[in-house]
């Protein structure tokens, strides 16, 4: 599945606009390489010119080659350089290319949060889009740079080491025997015992270095989880345990790595062994050429020059063999990403789905049963009509699934039976217990999902104003991290700053006042007697004080026959007063 899935990415990359800059990128460097190789040629007859003139002690002539030397040399240099720089820009595309279309898939919406449920394992996306697709980008670029490479010059200096393995006789005892093409048979039999050798030893590299970038994931992730949580561990005196916590993922990535580096040992073993015989043998196996008179001294250099083209682009499997073992494992888990990414939607078939239907003046639930992505059920029936101008308060014992039918109605949680009916999202906004504050100013956090360049800045401040978030109004235009400065009451007011910025026709609320005050809360939730009164208001929440903003009360409880959603009689709100009836057409339903 994997393999078909890296094939997968490829195909996408060939079917995308991508693929015509990215294309012109490769030709030009295939381009640079096939003049680098002729440049190379040049240099191999450059090499027996040059020791044939040193032979024939000629130093007028030895004067002359040095300058051609110097020529070819900066000729040669000038490719490289180009090649190298293109390589790069190849690099730069290919990631841009690749991680545009992962984050694309894994941010559409409802996905990510979706793809956190039903994982069974911790994917990181993180790691995965920045730290695996640039590792991924970089080792494409240098392999198949270096397997084009390798190949051309085979097929370019392979015809050179045969021309010159000619007219070579062996005495076997008795026996004469004349090889042809005989340095080109060494040279292939050689590299291939390399190559066996390496794919034997380091065969286990590919599930190691898997192993390898999974675990430093995972500690990335415990590390980037006590940052987040430094506030409650610190309150909790838990940095010993998290330490531990801490230590058991080093410990674990510290082990991988030391069986990775015995791994690595040995096929070092091969690698280096089959480089140094490298040094001596090309003069060994062409000395017979050359005391036999069939090759003179400038002719035996040629031949070991050809000698090392080709065994070079012959043993470029045998010393590149950990880099391919680490390409097929990041290939690996990039493809797997992708794949959980384009399949999470429809993930267990045999759980069924809550059918959605869109319709621009309510929102219902008909007799619907919400069940985990498993299919464990969570409410067995919830029915619930909402209509414009209704104020509704959902109730229940903590746990008993009513932010699960907030996500039911907000369309990301997709599992269950039944039917239920949307408005268009642009007209609706949920607030959960813990506000997203993005990374930016604090008009950036107001304005979100919009730009704050978009919105007249006075409205911004107005609305932090209105929220009692006066305090920071000359901060508002520095990028600061917010979601750090702010403790979670006033991060829950800044969501309803954003609240009147955008002014929904449907507003949800899951335990959006939590962190409040009682004053902070009756400020806020004042606002949907003032500015926001024609919109739609259903709340999650515990407080009995947020009775008295509701005109009727929802519960979730337990029965006979499952845990079901049901209307609760009115009753007096928390001050004794009996609660104020909005104006609601589900009264008459």
């Amino acid at each position: 599945m994997q393999q078909d899935s890296g094939k997968n990415i490829f195909r996408q990359l060939w079917n995308s606009k991508d693929i015509k800059p990215i294309g012109l990128i490769v030709g030009a460097v295939l381009f640079v390489l096939v003049l680098n190789v002729l440049g190379e040629m040049r240099m191999n007859t450059w090499q027996g010119e040059f020791f044939r003139a040193i032979e024939k002690k000629d130093i007028p002539q030895v004067g002359t080659q040095s300058a051609i030397f110097v020529i070819i040399m900066v000729i040669l240099l000038s490719f490289i350089v180009t090649q190298n720089w293109l390589l790069e820009q190849f690099k730069i595309r290919f990631r841009k290319w690749l991680s545009s279309h992962l984050i694309d898939e894994w941010i559409k919406p409802g996905r990510a949060y979706r793809l956190n449920i039903v994982s069974k394992e911790s994917l990181n996306p993180d790691q995965r889009i920045q730290e695996d697709v640039k590792h991924f980008s970089e080792l494409t670029g240098d392999l198949a740079l270096g397997a084009f490479r390798a190949s051309l010059f085979l097929l370019t200096f392979v015809g050179v080491l045969w021309s010159m393995s000619q007219g070579v006789i062996f005495n076997l005892g008795n026996m004469t025997v004349s090889i042809p093409g005989y340095m080109v048979w060494f040279a292939v039999i050689y590299a291939l015992l390399g190559s066996f050798l390496a794919t034997r030893v380091g065969r286990p590299l590919i599930k190691l270095n898997e192993e390898r970038y999974t675990r430093e994931a995972n500690l990335r992730y415990a590390l980037v989880r006590v940052s987040d949580n430094a506030e409650g561990i610190a309150f909790y005196g838990g940095e010993k345990d998290e330490r531990k916590i801490l230590d058991d993922q080093l410990n674990l990535t510290l082990n991988i790595m030391r069986r990775l580096s015995f791994a690595q040992a040995r096929l070092t073993w091969i690698a280096c062994g089959h480089g140094w015989m490298v040094v001596i043998l090309p003069v060994l196996v062409a000395l017979p050429a050359y005391l036999q008179g069939r090759l003179d001294f400038g002719g035996l250099m040629m031949a070991v020059g050809a000698f090392n083209h080709v065994q070079q682009s012959l043993r470029w499997f045998v010393e590149n063999y950990s880099r391919i073992a680490d390409w097929k494992s990041v290939l690996n888990r990039v493809s797997h990403f992708e794949e959980e990414l384009t399949t999470i939607d429809s993930v267990r078939t045999d759980i069924p789905q809550v059918e959605v239907l869109t319709h621009r003046t309510h929102y219902s639930m008909e007799s619907t049963c919400i069940t985990s992505a498993d299919g464990k059920s969570i409410v067995d029936n919830a029915s619930m009509h909402i209509l414009l101008g209704d104020r509704i308060l959902l109730t229940g014992d903590s746990g008993a699934g009513k932010s699960t039918i907030l996500r039911v109605l907000a369309g990301i949680w997709p599992w269950g039976t039944g039917k239920i009916s949307i408005p268009p999202p642009t007209s609706t906004m949920f607030l959960p217990q813990k506000p997203y504050v993005p990374l930016g100013t604090l008009l950036d956090a107001v304005a979100y999902p919009l730009s704050s360049a978009q919105i007249d800045k006075k409205k911004i401040l107005a609305a932090l104003e209105r929220v009692n978030l006066s305090e920071f109004q000359p901060l508002a235009d520095q990028n600061i991290r917010w979601d750090k400065l702010m403790s979670l009451g006033q991060q829950q007011r800044l969501a309803f700053a954003r609240l009147l910025i955008h002014r929904p026709q449907w507003i949800f609320l899951d335990e959006a006042t939590s962190a409040l005050d009682e004053n902070n809360q009756k400020n806020v939730m004042s606002i949907f007697n003032n500015e926001l009164r024609t919109s739609t208001l259903v709340s999650v929440g515990h407080r009995l004080s947020l009775a008295e903003f509701h005109s009727q009360i929802f519960e979730v409880v337990n029965t006979d026959d499952g845990r079901v959603l049901r209307r609760k009689s009115k009753e007096p709100s928390s001050s004794g007063m009996p609660l104020p009836v909005v104006a609601s057409t589900n009264d008459l339903i």
